[in-house]
């Protein structure tokens, strides 16, 4: 795929198709450790109430998982965003993750957005558009059961981590309570077109440019043209969707991993991502699965070291008292 172009549509059918089957490959196969990470929901746990409307669309709904101890004065509120390479997916699929967050205490919260599909223009600044006014009624709602929450981290895998790192680093210094934390894996964190050569971007011929900024529309929600690829001013239209370029702007500390042979999300993207980290002395740790894919299928070890560090710097930067 590196030395031919696709055009256009194939070019964005592969994508969602290929960011499905990474996501599906995910959870077909589990080692028996990953149960460590993942609960079955009991009234033992808490309280979950599902289906809280933040918009007006069909899918702006969240679910909340509150703690049994609600004694505290303040919680740690985790939002874990659903993957679905920005086209399915929903927030009960990550049932046992946001329980298994709640069993430690923490305030849960699982959010549904838009999704894209043949008859509307959803794109993913829409998407991360919807989280950004989400996350301040989730907030209120908390606070209104009596959760006060007084910090937060924000999560997903695949297309949910994209949305994660876009809240964390873009548009945390308008969240109503500071955003400490940020993880996940497998997020496309930019849009250059050099980084998408596994979709045949980047090249310099006309076919290239032109699926470029097909794909980038779409991803975008701007019009791009081939053009604006050739001269790099799409740069600016894709900006609000590249988490990367807003690392300096909020350096939240950040446990990421990625799959060096991902056919799904570019590696290369993720490498412009750790640059950015490091460049800006963010507490951080980035995990490269040699062997993986989009599932992280292949290299388990690393994939534990990732979870183990995930629930480290939970306690870190979200110590429940």
């Amino acid at each position: 795929m590196k030395n031919r172009v696709l055009p256009i549509w194939i070019g964005i059918l592969i994508f969602i198709v290929a960011f499905l089957f990474g996501v599906i490959s995910k959870f077909l196969f589990k080692p028996s450790w990953m149960k460590e990470y993942s609960v079955k929901w009991s009234d033992e746990i808490g309280v979950r109430i599902t289906d809280i409307p933040y918009g007006e669309g069909e899918l702006n709904k969240f679910d909340l998982y509150l703690p049994k101890d609600s004694s505290k004065d303040n919680y740690g509120l985790v939002v874990y965003i659903h993957a679905g390479g920005f086209t399915s997916g929903d927030k009960a699929g990550d049932e046992g993750m946001l329980s298994w967050l709640c069993s430690k205490g923490y305030v849960a919260a699982g959010i549904n957005y838009s999704l894209r599909s043949e008859t509307n223009n959803v794109s993913v600044l829409l998407e991360s558009n919807e989280i950004k006014s989400a996350i301040p009624v989730v907030i209120e709602e908390a606070r209104k059961i009596g959760y006060v929450i007084d910090k937060m981290t924000v999560a997903g895998g695949s297309a949910g981590n994209a949305l994660a790192m876009i809240y964390a680093y873009r548009d945390s210094g308008t969240s109503p309570v500071p955003v400490v934390f940020t993880f996940g894996a497998v997020g496309p964190s930019s849009f250059y077109v050099e980084d998408w050569g596994i979709f045949g971007l980047g090249m310099d011929s006309d076919e290239s440019r032109a699926a470029g900024a097909g794909l980038f529309s779409v991803m975008s929600g701007e019009v791009i043209t081939p053009e604006e690829i050739k001269n790099g001013s799409y740069l600016e239209k894709v900006k609000a969707i590249s988490a990367s370029d807003w690392v300096s702007q909020n350096p939240i500390p950040t446990v990421v991993a990625y799959g060096k042979c991902d056919r799904v999300q570019p590696f290369e993207a993720s490498i412009r991502l750790e640059t950015a980290l490091k460049e800006n002395n963010v507490d951080y740790k980035y995990f490269v699965l040699p062997h993986s894919g989009h599932g992280l299928q292949n290299d388990y070890k690393i994939y534990r070291e990732w979870m183990k560090t995930v629930e480290d710097y939970l306690d870190k930067y979200m110590k429940v008292e």
